[in-house]
Protein backbone atom coordinates (compact mmCIF):
# COMPACT_ATOMS: atom_id res chain seq x y z
CA UNK A 1 0.00 0.00 0.00
CA UNK A 2 2.95 2.70 0.85
CA UNK A 3 4.29 1.19 -2.61
CA UNK A 4 1.43 3.07 -4.34
CA UNK A 5 1.77 6.12 -2.56
CA UNK A 6 5.17 6.35 -3.22
CA UNK A 7 4.38 5.89 -7.17
CA UNK A 8 2.21 8.74 -7.10
CA UNK A 9 3.87 11.62 -5.17
CA UNK A 10 6.73 12.69 -7.40
CA UNK A 11 3.26 13.59 -9.75
CA UNK A 12 2.02 16.01 -7.15
CA UNK A 13 2.64 19.35 -7.22
CA UNK A 14 2.77 22.47 -4.14
CA UNK A 15 -0.24 23.43 -1.75
CA UNK A 16 -0.24 25.88 0.86
CA UNK A 17 -0.90 25.63 4.79
CA UNK A 18 0.97 26.59 7.95
CA UNK A 19 3.16 23.95 9.81
CA UNK A 20 5.85 24.06 12.25
CA UNK A 21 8.50 21.80 10.17
CA UNK A 22 11.82 20.93 12.05
CA UNK A 23 13.56 20.67 8.54
CA UNK A 24 13.37 23.97 8.06
CA UNK A 25 15.93 25.81 8.88
CA UNK A 26 13.83 28.77 10.58
CA UNK A 27 12.54 27.16 12.83
CA UNK A 28 9.24 26.44 11.82
CA UNK A 29 8.26 29.94 11.33
CA UNK A 30 5.52 30.24 8.54
CA UNK A 31 6.99 32.25 5.14
CA UNK A 32 4.75 34.33 3.96
CA UNK A 33 4.04 34.37 0.16
CA UNK A 34 4.37 37.67 -0.46
CA UNK A 35 0.96 38.84 -0.84
CA UNK A 36 -1.00 36.25 1.04
CA UNK A 37 -2.61 35.46 -1.78
CA UNK A 38 -3.81 31.65 -1.85
CA UNK A 39 -1.94 29.69 -4.37
CA UNK A 40 -3.73 26.93 -5.96
CA UNK A 41 -4.22 23.85 -5.14
CA UNK A 42 -2.16 20.92 -6.22
CA UNK A 43 -3.39 17.72 -7.68
CA UNK A 44 -5.85 15.94 -5.34
CA UNK A 45 -4.91 11.95 -4.93
CA UNK A 46 -7.43 10.06 -3.75
CA UNK A 47 -6.99 7.86 -0.15
CA UNK A 48 -9.29 5.88 2.00
CA UNK A 49 -10.15 6.34 5.66
CA UNK A 50 -12.38 4.04 7.61
CA UNK A 51 -13.71 3.06 4.56
CA UNK A 52 -14.32 6.56 3.31
CA UNK A 53 -12.88 7.52 -0.10
CA UNK A 54 -11.31 11.44 0.21
CA UNK A 55 -8.75 13.59 -2.25
CA UNK A 56 -5.62 14.96 -0.40
CA UNK A 57 -3.21 17.85 -1.58
CA UNK A 58 0.59 15.79 -0.99
CA UNK A 59 3.18 18.07 1.20
CA UNK A 60 6.43 16.15 0.57
CA UNK A 61 8.94 18.26 0.52
CA UNK A 62 9.96 20.98 3.37
CA UNK A 63 8.80 23.87 1.36
CA UNK A 64 5.31 22.13 0.79
CA UNK A 65 4.91 20.90 4.60
CA UNK A 66 5.98 24.31 5.73
CA UNK A 67 3.02 26.28 4.01
CA UNK A 68 0.36 23.90 4.26
CA UNK A 69 -3.34 25.21 4.32
CA UNK A 70 -2.28 28.77 5.07
CA UNK A 71 -4.56 31.46 3.84
CA UNK A 72 -7.08 29.17 2.37
CA UNK A 73 -10.67 30.17 3.38
CA UNK A 74 -12.38 26.98 2.80
CA UNK A 75 -11.64 22.97 2.73
CA UNK A 76 -14.23 21.10 0.68
CA UNK A 77 -15.89 18.27 2.93
CA UNK A 78 -13.92 15.28 1.84
CA UNK A 79 -10.63 17.16 0.94
CA UNK A 80 -7.24 17.08 3.17
CA UNK A 81 -3.61 17.62 3.34
CA UNK A 82 -1.54 14.95 3.54
CA UNK A 83 2.11 15.58 4.85
CA UNK A 84 4.94 12.93 3.81
CA UNK A 85 8.28 13.00 5.75
CA UNK A 86 11.19 11.02 5.03
CA UNK A 87 11.71 9.12 8.31
CA UNK A 88 9.21 8.30 11.36
CA UNK A 89 9.28 11.09 14.23
CA UNK A 90 7.47 13.11 16.70
CA UNK A 91 6.24 15.28 14.27
CA UNK A 92 4.34 19.34 15.56
CA UNK A 93 2.26 21.34 13.66
CA UNK A 94 0.68 24.88 14.41
CA UNK A 95 -1.78 26.65 12.91
CA UNK A 96 -0.07 29.98 12.24
CA UNK A 97 -1.36 31.97 9.22
CA UNK A 98 -3.84 29.16 8.61
CA UNK A 99 -7.61 30.60 8.78
CA UNK A 100 -9.43 27.32 9.32
CA UNK A 101 -9.68 25.26 11.69
CA UNK A 102 -8.69 21.59 11.17
CA UNK A 103 -8.00 18.34 12.98
CA UNK A 104 -5.44 16.25 12.52
CA UNK A 105 -4.48 12.80 12.40
CA UNK A 106 -0.62 11.72 12.47
CA UNK A 107 -0.14 8.18 11.29
CA UNK A 108 2.86 5.60 11.45
CA UNK A 109 4.56 3.67 8.38
CA UNK A 110 2.27 0.98 8.59
CA UNK A 111 -0.32 3.47 7.74
CA UNK A 112 -2.16 3.29 11.32
CA UNK A 113 -3.64 6.45 12.80
CA UNK A 114 -1.53 7.44 16.22
CA UNK A 115 -3.31 10.73 17.33
CA UNK A 116 -6.08 13.25 16.30
CA UNK A 117 -5.84 16.76 17.31
CA UNK A 118 -8.11 19.44 17.07
CA UNK A 119 -6.72 22.64 15.92
CA UNK A 120 -7.24 26.19 16.12
CA UNK A 121 -7.19 28.66 13.56
CA UNK A 122 -4.44 31.42 13.27
CA UNK A 123 -2.27 29.60 16.17
CA UNK A 124 1.38 29.06 17.14
CA UNK A 125 0.26 26.32 19.81
CA UNK A 126 2.46 23.44 18.69
CA UNK A 127 0.43 20.38 18.56
CA UNK A 128 2.86 17.18 18.57
CA UNK A 129 2.12 14.43 18.10
CA UNK A 130 1.75 11.38 20.97
CA UNK A 131 3.69 8.84 18.64
CA UNK A 132 6.14 8.66 16.22
CA UNK A 133 4.72 9.02 12.91
CA UNK A 134 5.56 9.54 9.32
CA UNK A 135 2.73 11.20 7.64
CA UNK A 136 -0.16 13.72 9.04
CA UNK A 137 -3.50 14.42 7.51
CA UNK A 138 -5.26 17.61 7.78
CA UNK A 139 -8.84 17.70 7.41
CA UNK A 140 -11.96 19.96 7.91
CA UNK A 141 -12.43 20.11 12.11
CA UNK A 142 -14.71 17.49 13.29
CA UNK A 143 -14.25 15.44 10.25
CA UNK A 144 -12.80 12.32 11.94
CA UNK A 145 -15.37 12.25 14.75
CA UNK A 146 -18.29 12.83 12.35
CA UNK A 147 -17.10 9.73 10.48
CA UNK A 148 -16.28 7.63 13.20
CA UNK A 149 -12.58 7.56 12.35
CA UNK A 150 -10.92 6.88 15.46
CA UNK A 151 -6.88 6.16 16.53
CA UNK A 152 -6.01 2.46 15.04
CA UNK A 153 -7.98 2.89 12.00
CA UNK A 154 -5.74 2.16 8.94
CA UNK A 155 -5.39 5.05 6.29
CA UNK A 156 -5.14 3.11 2.84
CA UNK A 157 -2.91 4.38 0.28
Amino acid sequence: MLVALAAVLPACGTADAGVRDPDVADGGQAVETGTGAVVQASELVPLRVGGIEIQVEIADDADERQRGLMYRESLEENQGMLFVYPEQRTLGFWMKDTLIPLDIAYIDREGRIVDIQQMEPQTTETHDSAAPAMYALEMNQGWFDANGIRIGDLIEF
